[in-house]
């Protein structure tokens, strides 16, 4: 199955929120300016914050009017152009040999553990070697779900205690990494410190522990959100790009969500790539993010809705 078709599956309850309206504002009408609004409308109810879904509709609406556009489903594909562009943001993946080491990010809740093993499959379908890191000890369940999949998808996993120094748990894996000439260290850390103050020292420190260990670590650094939290997910978002510096976002959970079109509102404040969607619970339910198809996939096409 191609990407563009899981994508479309996973937005399901999003397009299933804007069916109706999709073809109430493409079929046996004119454009007009009560066209223009429908369509502001259109936007917010995917879950678009209001100046985003008015600024993105201003520019459609200028290059239909440059284009002599007058049919409506003439449209969808200059809407399409917009929001690709509104979600393009530049990426730089890590570059050389290795050792790289990446770590993940985010609030309890959110799939980053189960996220984390669906890259190191997706890592290890490269051909790459992968360790995993459990630096997230608050939590004994996560360290356990860590060492399950790590078991299942055939990995190393270094782990200590519950309760332990995340600190010494990184450092221990760090040395794994370069002493048995590994790829890839994949970074659980901690989801849950109760003030933003505790979270920077944190991140802080296992940033300052990894670049002494490994030249220019950590070489990504993805923050992981809920889809399903919507507009609530960018206040997260905020808060860890404070803490530290994010080279990218995944999104989990968008086959559960109708409020796919948070990704748009995210993207634009923080100005930050989504690299990745989760798109399901199985190892294989991680896809790179395509701008282009994501929007696609959120619109649809004249034959889906008006056909």
């Amino acid at each position: 199955m191609g990407i563009l078709q899981r994508l479309r599956e996973s937005l399901q309850k999003t397009q299933a929120r804007l069916r109706d309206q999709l073809i109430l504002l493409f079929t046996g009408r004119l454009i007009d300016e009560a066209f223009w609004d429908q369509l502001v409308e259109l936007l917010i109810a995917a879950d678009i914050h209001y100046e985003l879904a008015e600024a993105m509709t201003r520019e459609t609406r200028r290059r239909a009017e440059r284009a002599l556009i007058r049919e409506p489903p003439q449209v969808l594909p200059v809407l399409v152009d917009v929001l690709t562009e509104r979600l393009t943001v530049p990426a730089e993946a890590p570059t050389g040999p290795g050792p790289h080491v990446y770590f993940f990010v985010g609030v309890n809740g959110t799939g980053k553990t189960t996220t984390i093993a669906k890259m190191a499959y997706l890592l290890k379908g490269q051909g790459r070697s992968v360790l995993l890191c459990a630096a997230d000890t608050f939590r004994a369940a996560a360290i356990d779900q860590l060492a399950i999949w790590a078991e299942r998808l055939g990995v190393p996993v270094i782990a200590h205690q519950a309760g332990g120094d995340p600190g010494a748990v990184l450092f221990d894996a760090l040395q794994a990494l370069k002493a048995r000439k590994l790829d890839v260290l994949l970074v659980d850390t901690a989801g849950r410190l109760h003030t933003k103050v505790n979270l920077m020292r944190e991140l802080e420190k296992l940033n300052r522990i990894a670049r002494q260990q490994v030249e220019g670590a950590p070489h990504e650094t993805f923050l992981v959100l809920d889809a399903t939290m919507g507009q609530n997910a960018l206040q997260q978002a905020r808060v860890f790009r404070e803490a530290t510096p994010l080279t990218g976002l995944i999104l989990t959970k968008l086959d559960g969500t109708a409020k796919g079109g948070a990704v748009l509102s995210i993207v634009d404040q923080l100005k930050v790539p989504v690299r990745f969607l989760g798109v399901g619970e199985k190892a294989t339910d991680l896809v790179p993010f395509s701008p282009r198809e994501f929007a696609q996939a959120l619109v649809g096409s004249p034959e889906e809705w008006v056909g």
